[in-house]
């Protein structure tokens, strides 16, 4: 892809677009840089047209260079509602995301990883793994370094973390394995329904071939209807040994006590979980998903169980964060969909205080009434949904407002008592009170130490 004198806008400035402006840059290209917002830091950008605030698509004319712009690159925050996204498609200029940029200058194998719950867990396992095994391994995509940043790089396998909005923006990406781990309701705010939502999850496989790996799981109905959809070579897992194992060219995991069974293509083989760290049904899933990329790259099973032995886990993802009083308190900020707040409750034990609550989704939270009802002692609701999400789940058990998270906190520890567990999983984005999901597990673990 030539790059050395095209003239490329590159809409939103955050993590991913500044990495793409950087690349581009170096790679001589004209550029014009955009953002919604009108605090963006300036200093770090490379040089180039620099247009903040509301969006005028008079830019793609490119009022600088004296020509029309012959490439976009959105950022993933970017919607396609954008004036500019529009405006673009209208002109038929080419829009692709930093992800589809990144995939055409890196040269190592992709293992790439979506779904809605558990990708930057499965996504830094996977590099561990492979680290593990001697391998020169860059780790990123949507976790936090974005792939044009291994452009150049000697890295001999790419692990990375994929998510739907960057996936609409694909066309020639194809990783070498494709892992989707689940699909819930997430993002429809953005998404028209669940199946929209799928539609853009499901791209990841759309290039791959019969040399590729999907890896699928069974036990999700909406993922593993995939398996009869895509052209690559299927490695599935699941709790249950699937009636299919034993066929020639069947390659699946499971879980048999305390241990991760696998069948390669008639090769069998078991990956001990003794020292595996992590609590929840949700995140043996996860193993079983990381297990099955590292056999399809021809990982040696020990190698495997050594890298989930030294596995403790990513930050805010039911994360403990103390015990004071025979009271634990956990941090999953992490955790911004119901399903996810489902997952973290199946994996605490006691009678649960939970701080919930941010920024609406879209999604439905009736299906958190079962888990509240039985696990849960106290609701304690904040942010911009806290009025919906009271109506959604009034009479599943006792709900408290607060005005912010410190004042959750503080009701939290007046509430509990031994043996209770306190966990922030908010089943919300974080935009109305903080930076990100990020920020506010920093602030709740503050908070919780000072107590």
């Amino acid at each position: 892809m030539e790059l050395n004198g095209k003239h490329v806008m590159v809409i939103g400035l955050g993590v991913s677009g500044r990495a793409a402006a950087k690349f581009l840059a170096a790679r001589g290209a004209r550029l014009v840089m955009t953002d919604l917002s009108e605090d963006v830091a300036l200093a770090d950008l490379p040089a180039g047209e620099v247009h903040l605030g509301a969006e005028d698509p008079a830019w793609l004319a490119g009022s600088d260079f004296g020509d029309h712009v012959d490439l976009v690159v959105a950022s993933p925050g970017v919607p396609p509602t954008s004036a500019l996204m529009i405006a673009a498609r209208a002109h038929r200029i080419p829009i692709m995301s930093e992800l589809e940029l990144g995939s055409r200058f890196v040269s190592a194998p992709l293992i790439a990883i979506t779904g809605t719950n558990g990708k930057s867990t499965v996504t830094v396992m996977i590099g561990e793994i492979f680290k593990a095994a001697g391998w020169n391994t860059f780790v990123g995509g949507n976790l936090g370094t974005p792939l044009v940043e291994a452009a150049g790089g000697h890295h001999q396998v790419a692990v990375i973390e994929v998510s739907s909005y960057q996936l609409e923006l694909i066309s020639t990406f194809k990783p070498r394995v494709a892992i989707h781990l689940n699909l819930t309701d997430d993002h429809l705010d953005r998404y028209r329904n669940l199946e929209e939502y799928g539609q853009a999850k499901a791209r990841l496989f759309e290039n791959q071939d019969g040399d590729d790996w999907a890896v699928l799981n069974r036990d999700d109905a909406n993922v593993w209807k995939l398996a009869r959809q895509v052209r690559s070579r299927v490695f599935s897992f699941g709790f249950e040994r699937p009636a299919t194992s034993s066929q020639e060219n069947s390659c699946a995991v499971w879980r048999e006590s305390d241990a991760i069974v696998f069948d390669v293509a008639g090769n069998p083989g078991r990956i001990a979980l003794g020292g595996f760290k992590l609590p929840g049904r949700h995140n043996l899933l996860n193993a079983m998903a990381a297990a099955a990329a590292a056999l399809a790259m021809e990982i040696a099973p020990e190698v495997i169980e050594r890298a989930f032995a030294g596995f403790t886990g990513l930050p805010h993802r039911t994360e403990l964060v103390r015990v004071k009083d025979g009271i634990t308190y956990i941090d999953d900020s992490k955790g911004t969909n119901v399903g996810a707040v489902e997952e973290a409750l199946a994996a605490t034990t006691g009678p649960v205080i939970l701080i919930a609550g941010g920024v609406d989704k879209g999604g439905d939270y009736g299906p958190l009434r079962t888990p509240l009802k039985e696990k849960v002692k106290l609701l304690i609701l904040i942010g911009a949904a806290r009025e919906k999400m009271r109506a959604a789940l009034d009479g599943s058990t006792t709900i408290e407002s607060a005005p912010a998270l410190a004042d959750a906190v503080k009701i939290a520890a007046a509430h509990a008592r031994q043996g209770d567990t306190v966990m922030l999983s908010p089943a919300c984005s974080s935009f109305d009170q903080f930076k990100d999901y990020a920020e506010r597990g920093r602030v709740f673990q503050e908070l919780v130490r000072a107590l």
